[in-house]
């Protein structure tokens, strides 16, 4: 039986410039979908999934971070007096003490060095990492659904994705060994490849379980596209140590890193929200005949 997975790496150091002016002052991470941050949904997301230490990996300008998954004495009182006293009913998360932990990645080298930048937090145990701006609407959260993979198959799990030939420049792209439709054993994974030279269309999406071995690589500090430590390069080197399966998870995946898949998400999480779901899909109907 595998390790359990009880900790989650969030690395939310990147500076949102896609996003500017909105991210000038304000993470990227804390963009609201509806009425809840994306970091929010990714630890909602990680917790659910049975994750008990969260471990972010920040950079300058992110303490509005820290702040929200703080306890706010003031606020609280102020919903008291309200009578508002049930804090998950209005959507507060409240994480356990102690269950919160903060590194700072100084220099923004990549998704590899952010992972990096965690190894003293993760030590020697199976973890997990997510990020926030890959958002999957699911009945069963994507994480979980990694995990039960995970129970079975040991190694290391990644959620995939098949994108358009025209896009894997945009993401790690996995060689395909076998393929069962939605279980994927993988026997070779490269970093944004060209699109005739793309090994297959299944994309890794942002979730992960890795094996404490990947800190060894990343200590390699090893440069690769855009002279970042890549992650998946990293993991790369792993292959044949341990085994390595990707999961066509079921939901909708959102990449809310572009304007348009955060306009997506945000119409998306609204119209399964009973309160708003009418009134929207009466506007949006009128917007669509005005157009």
């Amino acid at each position: 039986m595998p390790r359990p997975i009880k900790k989650a790496v969030f690395p939310v150091g990147g500076m949102g410039t896609r996003f500017l002016p909105a991210t000038k002052a304000t993470p990227k991470e804390m963009l609201t979908v509806v009425d809840k941050p994306l970091i929010q949904y990714a630890v909602e997301e990680a917790r659910a999934a049975g994750i008990e230490e969260f471990i972010f990996v920040t950079g300058r300008g992110k303490t509005a971070i820290e702040d929200h998954f703080d306890h706010s004495a003031e606020l609280e009182a102020l919903l008291a007096e309200r009578g508002q006293t049930d804090l998950e009913a209005l959507g507060m998360l409240r994480l356990p003490p102690g269950a919160v932990a903060y590194t700072r990645q100084q220099e923004p080298l990549g998704l590899g060095h952010a992972v990096w930048c965690a190894r003293h937090l993760v030590g020697d145990e199976p973890f997990a990492v997510l990020l926030a701006d890959e958002l999957v609407l699911a009945e069963t959260p994507c994480l979980a659904q990694l995990v039960t993979l995970y129970e079975r198959v040991g190694g290391c799990v990644f959620a995939l994705a098949d994108v358009p030939r025209e896009q894997t420049q945009r993401y790690g792209i996995v060689d395909i060994a076998r393929d069962d439709g939605q279980i994927i054993e993988i026997k070779g994974m490269v970093e944004k490849p060209r699109p005739e030279q793309a090994p297959s269309t299944a994309s890794i999406i942002g979730r992960y379980i890795l094996q404490p071995a990947v800190f060894a690589e990343l200590d390699r500090k090893e440069r690769g596209i855009g002279g970042e430590i890549q992650l998946t390069d990293s993991l790369a080197r792993l292959l044949g140590a341990m085994p390595f399966h990707g999961l066509r998870f079921t939901g909708q995946r959102f990449d809310c890193g572009s304007k348009l898949g955060f306009l997506k998400a945000t119409l998306a999480y609204a119209m399964k929200r009973p309160e708003l779901r009418d009134e929207l899909s009466a506007y949006l109907n009128d917007l669509t005949r005005a157009l």
